[in-house]
């Protein structure tokens, strides 16, 4: 029996998904690690665009609370932060570098980082920018449990990574299953707006639409500039909670990926939305990167799109049988390795093989400053 693990996560945000990925990512895995047994503390800054849109306040399967500052939650969590078996520290997190820098005065028994935006992180630390992570930092971490995997842990490793580890997100199959609804959409997007997905977005969605006026398309997801030009048979949903996700999916003939510009340079990373549509049963669209062939295999688990053509096509020649291949392919392959339960064995396995720290980790700090 694998030992049961006590773990404190400081992240971005566990009780709110508006406009942010990181919510569901933490969800489905600490899911995961509550159903094996393990204990895990999630410490949230409080915030005020999180603390207006929560919708997963009080979660039953781990404990949340919030902090205001840095100090006052050392202060009062010290105890439990060196008694836990390991501390993670996830990107984004507001004060990230100071916030890492003070557990590093602490005596902790293993501290780690949890990148659920890889590539991005690393294209901001080649500019210089070090808005939630210090280069310098990277080596003080006894593992670093990345987002992406491929060729990003080698340059994790490069950066001066103990131990670069692919931790990708995952879903929740208790919760993301097919709802049986009729169709309502032929194509659909779930996402936050993002400046680098949107010509993609344009190109696989927005242009098909223009193309096929009578097809029925949806983008959900909120921070779109209000000068988008969209299609009249383009619906637009403003924010979806995660609970009204596999409606969503279900509701859809097709689902469309778009995969934001760094994280296509990375290769080997998949988002959550490929897991989440995979295990709602329907087929996907997607933007092509590296690695995505070797996780869903074009033409019989998914369909790679590179123009607005490929994406006509697809609606117009996919026949419903032809779908329902696809979409038993993609959704056996997501359900076999990619749900919270099996993201949150292979973390438990991971920090089981760190030893543990015999002292702070201050003068590794000082080392990697001088």
């Amino acid at each position: 029996m694998t030992k049961q693990l006590d773990i404190v996560i400081l992240g971005l945000t566990l009780s709110s998904s508006w406009g942010n990925g990181h919510a569901t990512t933490f969800r489905a895995l600490l899911r995961g690690l509550k159903e094996d047994g393990h204990r895990v503390l999630f410490l949230e800054r409080d915030v005020p665009w999180y603390a207006n849109n929560r919708d997963l306040p009080d979660p039953d399967f781990c404990q949340l609370d919030y902090y205001s500052d840095i100090e006052g939650m050392l202060a009062e969590y010290r105890a439990r932060l060196e008694q836990a078996d390991a501390v993670i520290v996830g990107s984004y997190v507001p004060d990230g570098v100071a916030l890492i820098d003070r557990l590093a005065d602490l005596d902790l028994k293993r501290l780690c980082f949890y990148d659920i935006d890889t590539p991005v992180t690393l294209a901001k630390l080649d500019r210089g920018d070090e808005e939630y992570l210090a280069r310098r930092q990277i080596p003080v971490f006894d593992a670093y449990f990345s987002f992406s995997g491929g060729e990003v842990l080698t340059r994790l490793e490069q950066y001066g990574a103990q131990k670069a580890c692919a931790l990708y997100c995952s879903v929740d199959a208790d919760r993301y299953q097919n709802t049986g609804e009729a169709f309502r959409w032929d194509l659909g997007y779930l996402g936050t707006y993002s400046p680098d997905r949107q010509p993609t977005l344009e190109r696989l969605l927005i242009e098909p639409a223009r193309r096929l006026p009578h097809l029925r398309f949806v983008v959900a997801g909120p921070q779109y500039p209000a000068e988008i030009d969209w299609p009249e048979n383009v619906e637009r949903i403003e924010h979806l909670p995660p609970a009204q996700h596999p409606s969503f999916y279900s509701a859809q003939r097709f689902t469309l990926n778009v995969t934001r510009a760094d994280m296509i340079a990375a290769g080997w990373s998949p988002s959550v939305r490929l897991f989440e549509a995979a295990a709602c049963g329907t087929p996907i669209i997607s933007d092509e990167w590296r690695g995505l062939g070797e996780l869903l295999p074009d033409g019989e688990a998914i369909t790679i799109a590179r123009t607005t053509d490929d994406v006509i096509e697809a609606l117009a020649n996919i026949a419903d049988d032809k779908r329902q291949v696809m979409t038993d392919r993609a959704k056996a392959i997501v359900l076999d390795g990619h749900t919270g339960l099996a993201r949150a064995r292979g973390l438990a396995a991971d920090l089981l093989g760190l030893p543990e720290r015999l002292s702070n980790l201050r003068p590794m700090l000082q080392q990697a400053s001088a």
